[in-house]
């Protein structure tokens, strides 16, 4: 997935937990789904902000 897919999927989880009708380890599941999707799209994120570097110096 790219950095868009990943920060699509977090958006989809939070959309989940505004569900009142959750038991707590779904809301857990998906909050832990959605934290992996944010740490994959900022791993992204470094290594785009690291090839830029890269090509300014």
């Amino acid at each position: 997935m790219d950095f868009e897919d990943f920060l699509q999927q977090a958006e989809v989880s939070l959309e989940k937990l505004n569900d009142k009708d959750l038991k707590l380890q779904t809301c857990i599941e998906i909050y832990k789904e959605g934290l992996k999707n944010i740490q994959s799209a900022r791993e992204l994120l470094d290594k785009a902000k690291l090839e830029i570097e890269q090509i300014d110096e």
